[in-house]
């Protein structure tokens, strides 16, 4: 993708999202950390950081995020913590997250607030460069070390979140990717053979999910159009 040589934005700040929680389920799940990053676009700077805990009385993923339901039950402000957290929001014209469609999912069940703006998949809703040589849904780990960013650690929600700023510090065509980012999108059917499924799977479509038997994604009209196999819509 060319570098854009003009950065107009109608956007000003992002607020970088990722949580942990105590498993996949929000039905019976819980989200035990939230971290949050506000950062300013042209600046490419941080404004505000925040994170913490909430306490659980268990965490069956405790092997993956490390934390332990023990550590969540110290004393530490955390309701001021969601307060502070939302005020974030308040101010962030746009929500960022790498594989947003989990994160949100967490927020409107108490004690997390439900927020209405808009967010934007760092890992699906970005075309990243095709210099970069990606798979097409990217780990925030390939992502970072892609950008030259150091990776020390993982699966602590601050952590993942310095992640994204580290790599949109070094991204030249941000606002661009965001505006894009922030297009319509409709879930697509790949229409592709057996022998051409590789094509599905290196332009980030998913087998199975979330329509069983095929290969699917959200795309915008604009990424539908640079496709080099068919694709048609699909109504869940």
């Amino acid at each position: 993708m060319p570098l854009s040589s003009e950065k107009s934005t109608s956007l000003e700040t992002l607020l970088i999202v990722d949580t942990e929680t105590t498993g996949l389920d929000p039905e019976k799940d819980q989200c035990i950390e939230v971290g949050a990053i506000l950062f300013h676009i042209e600046k490419r700077s941080i404004l505000a950081q925040n994170s913490f805990l909430i306490p659980a009385a268990n965490n069956p993923a405790e092997a993956i995020n490390k934390i332990s339901p023990d550590l969540t039950r110290f004393a530490q402000p955390w309701e001021e913590g969601v307060k502070y957290f939302l005020a974030l929001v308040d101010i962030a014209d746009v929500l960022i997250a790498h594989n947003a469609e989990f994160d949100r999912q967490w927020f409107g069940i108490p004690p997390l607030p439900e927020i209405s703006k808009p967010w934007v998949c760092s890992m699906e809703d970005i075309s990243w460069p095709s210099t970069l040589n990606l798979k097409g849904r990217p780990s925030v780990r390939d992502l970072a070390l892609a950008f030259e960013v150091p990776v020390w650690s993982a699966h602590r929600a601050l952590t993942d979140c310095i992640y994204l700023v580290e790599i949109f510090r070094r991204c030249s065509d941000l606002e661009e990717l965001l505006e894009q980012g922030l297009e319509p999108r409709r879930l697509m059917r790949a229409e592709v053979s057996y022998d051409e499924r590789h094509l599905a799977k290196n332009a980030g479509f998913r087998w199975n999910e979330p329509v069983r038997g095929a290969w699917t994604r959200r795309l915008s009209e604009r990424e539908i159009r640079e496709l080099s196999f068919p694709v048609v819509s699909v109504q869940l």
